[in-house]
């Protein structure tokens, strides 16, 4: 008897993931919960574990396929190690038998058809022919980001166009030769729509200022060993500043808004999304009730995810409903850059890189480590000044840092 190898579950909103890598080959042994294949989707690349004890007798999906939530990927049988299935043979043809008849052509697709479930139900939810909707999926398919996209497209008198889809080859190149294509990973395709979502749905601007590191610095500097040695975990920056913007955040709530259809949503929890540069792109996990960590604890829960972000071994819920992302593109010698919001959230802090400047201190030009900061902000839901009023308390806190301890 078989057992199936099935795509789990893969998070709210994720209906497809593609198949990156098999660990096994066919007619090779394999232990319960053993690791299998890895699925990418389009936020993170998990493992698939064996679910029973035996041998690997079948893939159905090869590497590159797109598979949907519980879609079979493989064949489990009972016993040990068995050779690899042979291919099966060609059924014999008679010496005068008429030539083979052509498969029937594929029926005109009909409204409904080749549409994922919850597609359908969110397209009937808003009074929308599925059938209608281009598909990006698989064979076609019609997937609930295709229906989200549909939704948010304003209608047109002419036809409906159909859902953006990522640019064709170009044809043949002069020096081919001399190039490599790699095809777009889904994550890297996914933050390549997001990115271009956020440019084309918000009114997006970017304020800046620059921060005096001077004291937050002396503080760190002279703590950090006693620091390290009871909490077991570095003082870096990063709590300082996750803390600077969450006193920001209480004060102007704006900047922690989203916006959902006509209403604004104002969130009255702190999940800071602290984003991270891996091998496979930029992802941001989310630091829970950051408002509720200690600097230990944000330090802590900053290093874990970051870990597992370069080991691509992040959950769906680690990287799910942050409030506001800080990015801190210093720690590659950024000196100013402006960060483009991640959606559906209002602002983005961009923190930059340290470096000693002149700057007029009480009539005098003295030497300072400074850094410049940005704020990106959905001008639809956050003002000029509050803007610029958050980056000024964030400025304060990290100048002055006693003012977050006594939060004033």
């Amino acid at each position: 008897m078989a057992t199936e190898i099935k795509v789990p579950t893969l998070g709210e909103s994720v209906t497809e993931a593609t198949v990156a890598r098999w660990m096994k080959k066919v007619g090779e042994a394999v232990q319960a919960d053993e690791p299998l294949l890895e699925l990418e989707t389009d936020k993170v690349t998990l493992e698939v574990n064996s679910p029973a004890a035996g041998t690997l007798a079948e893939i159905t999906a090869e590497e590159g396929s797109n598979v949907g939530v519980d879609a079979v990927l493989g064949l489990i049988s009972e016993g040990a190690a068995a050779p690899a299935p042979k291919p099966a043979a060609p059924a014999p043809q008679p010496a005068a038998a008429p030539a083979p008849q052509p498969a029937p052509a594929a029926a005109a697709p009909t409204p409904g058809a080749g549409v994922m479930p919850a597609a359908r139900k969110m397209a009937a939810d808003a009074g929308v022919d599925a059938g209608s909707i281009a598909g990006t999926g698989k064979d076609g398919r019609v997937t609930k980001g295709d229906v989200i996209q549909h939704l948010e497209t304003p209608r047109r008198a002419a036809a409906p166009v159909p859902a953006a889809r990522p640019a064709q080859p170009s044809g043949p190149r002069p020096r081919a030769d001399q190039e490599e294509r790699v095809r777009m990973t889904r994550l890297r395709q996914r933050i390549a729509e997001r990115l271009k979502e956020a440019q084309n749905t918000a009114a997006m601007l970017t304020t800046f200022n620059e921060v005096d590191m001077t004291n937050v610095m002396a503080l760190r500097n002279g703590l950090k060993d006693q620091f390290e040695k009871k909490h077991g975990v570095k003082l870096g920056f990063m709590s300082f500043f996750v803390k600077a913007c969450i006193t920001a955040l209480k004060e102007l709530p704006a900047v922690n808004a989203e916006i959902d259809g006509t209403d604004l949503v104002y969130k009255n929890y702190y999940d800071i999304g602290v984003a991270v540069g891996t091998p496979q792109g930029l992802v941001v996990p989310v630091v829970r009730d950051a408002d509720k960590l200690s600097f230990a604890g944000v330090e802590q829960t900053i290093g874990n995810l970051g870990k597992k972000a370069r080991d691509g071994k992040l959950s769906m819920e680690e990287l799910s409903g942050g409030t506001f992302t800080i990015s801190n593109g210093g720690v590659y010698g950024s000196l100013m850059s402006t960060p483009i919001l991640n959606p559906p959230q209002s602002g983005i802090l961009g923190m930059h890189k340290t470096m000693e400047r002149p700057v007029a201190i009480n009539g005098k030009v003295e030497i300072r480590p400074m850094m410049y900061l940005a704020l990106s902000y959905d001008h639809r839901i956050i003002d000029g000044r509050e803007a610029v009023t958050f980056l000024v308390r964030v400025k304060e806190c990290i100048e002055n840092p006693e003012r977050m301890l006594l939060e004033v």
